[in-house]
């Protein structure tokens, strides 16, 4: 077996694995996105989706950029020096829990100010949530040191299937016992609590069995923290400024249209966070082998795993992103009625995300190659045209202004990491590896959606006629064309053991 075909093995399986997960957690968000809409309409929605909004804004800059500090080093120092791993998890967690009090104190204090025009409901959901800030940085660094200690199925198993399970059932309890939006926001955090405790009993098993005798103490030494601090700063600006592209359209549009505007937006928001579900299987699977690979040198194979991972994703993620562009306001009338007036905001976002996909797991490279610098930058640079777009195209098309403007963002973001990573590491995106699988996705599953639509229209009944003509195209195209998409011998490849 040659390393291309068993590397692509270990792809298939891990990002199988991660796949079932990242499926399991975004069926359950559109659960929990479903209780909010239901329950509390679009304005409740609305003044929650900005909470969480600020909550996951907060956090980003909370965990210090440690999560991709730990899927960066923590796998180079397992291979160097397994003792310096619970020093080094022991300066991580002290230099998060310290940011993150911090940051709560001071949107405590400022938050009056801020939402002080809004209503009394979106200041409190806002201040009652952030309190989970700190809890919260610490689950997401304790999530990423599982995936970089080899705990894919771990990880799996409590951020992907753990976490969202726990959330719509007590989200709904708390609407059904309160009906209180405040209630509702805190209760969204509290399962982040479990997460935490289970995260660091994993934790603390891989560690005992790799230190080989007594846990060493204190911090780990002066070079390697050196090493943490000089990645981990400017990663803290790039993730902060990561979610802040996420969650930013939501809060200004709830600032300059209104909570009801916020609910339908943040709605539309949700079904494309939901379909990322390939990108972040990938992504899991993919960002540890990256940091293994540079750090040993072994170019040929990086790049055939990004040119695999890059076909996969357009091939795999792009379909349901036709299918939500072509039927939008079909997918968001499951909300309720009143949600459906954001139908071509969707499909707008719907296809900045099918764009962005051409790059592949462009910024996870760039990140595990150590530019976390580069990727702060990029950040920045994008969240300046978000919020000019917002402003200016905001107050003239609404919600599709805002949708627009995060499409053009994304777009640039994702140039900007194309250009970086050829030039300072010399990985070039090929064309081929992005336009083969995404000819092959508007030919089975675009086409069929357009003509569908044409015919029937925007309904349930199109939908369902497109998505079982598109599949049978979809499954029999691909079947002939396994080699120019990387899967031919995979099937034979994955039955075999190593």
């Amino acid at each position: 077996m040659t390393d291309s075909t068993s590397q692509r093995r270990a792809l298939a399986r891990g990002g199988a694995l991660s796949f079932v997960g990242s499926a399991t957690s975004a069926g359950l968000g559109f659960v929990l996105t479903v209780v909010f809409s239901r329950l509390l309409g679009t304005q409740g929605a609305g003044v929650v989706f900005q909470a969480t909004g600020v909550f996951a804004v907060v956090m980003a800059f909370a965990k210090l950029g440690l999560d991709s500090t730990a899927i960066y080093l923590v796998p180079r120092v397992r291979l160097d020096d397994p003792r310096a791993l619970r020093p080094l998890l022991r300066l991580m967690t002290l230099m998060s829990l310290g940011a993150a009090v911090l940051l709560v104190i001071a949107l405590e204090l400022l938050a009056p100010w801020i939402w002080k025009d809004d209503g009394a409901q979106t200041l409190e959901s806002v201040r009652a949530v952030v309190l989970f800030v700190p809890v919260g940085a610490l689950a997401v660094i304790a999530s990423a040191v599982l995936r970089a200690l080899g705990g894919v199925r771990q990880y799996v198993l409590v951020s992907n299937v753990a976490l969202p399970a726990m959330r719509p059932p007590v989200v709904a309890v708390a609407a059904a016992a309160t009906g209180s939006v405040v209630a509702v926001s805190a209760a969204w955090a509290l399962p982040l609590v479990v997460v935490l405790a289970a995260s660091a009993v994993l934790i603390s098993a891989h560690l005992g069995r790799l230190e080989g005798g007594a846990p060493a103490r204190g911090l780990p030494e002066p070079a390697l923290t050196r090493r943490v601090v000089s990645y981990a700063l400017p990663r803290t600006l790039s993730a902060g400024l990561e979610q802040a592209l996420v969650w930013l359209d939501v809060l200004l549009v709830g600032l300059l249209a209104g909570d009801a505007a916020a609910g339908v937006y943040g709605g539309a928001s949700r079904f494309i966070q939901a379909g990322l579900l390939v990108d972040a299987a990938l992504r899991v699977v993919v960002s540890p082998q990256f940091s293994t690979l540079l750090h040993t040198g072994q170019e040929d194979r990086l790049r055939d795993l990004h040119a695999t991972a890059t076909t996969w994703l357009v091939l795999i993620g792009t379909p349901v992103y036709v299918l939500l562009g072509c039927f939008a306001p079909v997918f968001l009338s499951l909300l309720g009625p009143e949600f459906s007036s954001g139908g071509w905001a969707l499909t707008v976002l719907a296809a900045g995300v099918a764009i962005t996909f051409l790059a592949g797991n462009i910024h996870s490279l760039l990140l595990m190659s150590g530019r976390s610098g580069w990727a702060a930058f990029n950040k920045a640079v994008v969240l300046g045209i978000n919020v000019v777009g917002n402003v200016v195209l905001l107050p003239r098309l609404g919600i599709l202004g805002a949708a627009l403007t995060w499409t053009v963002s994304m777009t640039v973001d994702a140039l900007l990491a194309v250009v970086e990573v050829d030039r300072l590491l010399g990985i070039r995106v090929r064309a081929r590896d992005a336009l083969i699988p995404l000819g092959v996705v508007l030919g089975t599953v675009g086409l069929p959606c357009l003509v569908t639509v044409l015919v029937l229209g925007r309904t349930g009944t199109a939908l369902a006629v497109a998505a079982a003509l598109s599949a049978v195209a979809y499954l029999g195209l691909i079947s002939m064309l396994r080699g120019p998409l990387r899967l031919d011998g995979l099937a034979a490849a994955m039955r075999r053991r190593p």
